[in-house]
């Protein structure tokens, strides 16, 4: 494993906010499917039978190296599929790449077991929307995005594509409630949800899709 890869290992692995969600979540026993696992260095932390899926075949040779299962995927590809359902679905800094965010939030939950939690990390504009002025906070509009969210619009998003969201914060703070008044300058955002069985688009919006078919 080269040093710059290596490194983004012990970076995770040294992850205050990371360290918080695995806690919380118990995701060390759980099956989780990483989506745009990078190298592997989250998916390392997961439980038996977790899956990292990457477009990028680099990755997926230094995850294998890591002797991870990462997998070249692309989840938007219309052939994607997987013979497996997983307890947890675990998609962090690649939301704001996507061509279709609402088809992918439609799409993933056909590989959740029932019940099974989303955990969706994203970097948001700020409220306090000055801030993206200092670097830190630039994350959100990095040049490489095409889908760009404020915490507010991010649960809505995720909501109108059939998610109860449970919680929307940062993670830095074990304590949520230390956490949400953090929230006006957080540059990032994870999202855990569960999908909602009794989803249905409203009537409008089915007569509306009737009409993109004709």
């Amino acid at each position: 494993m080269d040093q710059r890869v290596k490194k983004r290992f012990n970076n995770v692995a040294s992850s205050k906010t990371f360290r918080n969600i695995c806690r919380k979540f118990s995701l060390v026993g759980k099956s989780v499917l990483d989506i745009g696992c990078s190298n592997g260095e989250f998916l390392v932390h997961f439980g038996q039978d977790s899956i990292g899926l990457t477009v990028l075949e680099e990755e997926v040779s230094a995850g294998q190296e890591a002797g991870l299962d990462v997998r070249l995927a692309n989840v938007e590809d219309d052939n994607f599929s997987l013979d497996c359902k997983f307890d947890v679905i675990f998609a962090n800094n690649i939301f704001e790449h996507l061509q279709s965010p609402h088809n992918f939030l439609i799409r993933i939950k056909e590989f959740l077991k029932p019940g099974g939690l989303l955990i969706l990390g994203v970097p948001c504009i700020p409220y306090l929307t000055p801030l993206v002025r200092l670097k830190k906070f630039r994350g959100s509009l990095a040049s490489l995005h095409i889908n760009f969210f404020t915490r507010s619009s991010l649960i809505k998003t995720v909501q109108y594509a059939g998610w109860d969201v449970h919680e929307a914060r940062g993670f830095r703070f074990r304590n949520a409630v230390l956490d949400y008044l953090l929230n006006p300058i957080y540059p990032h955002f994870y999202v855990i949800a569960c999908a909602n069985p009794d989803f249905r688009y409203s009537a409008k919006r089915v007569k509306e899709l009737e009409g993109y078919n004709r």
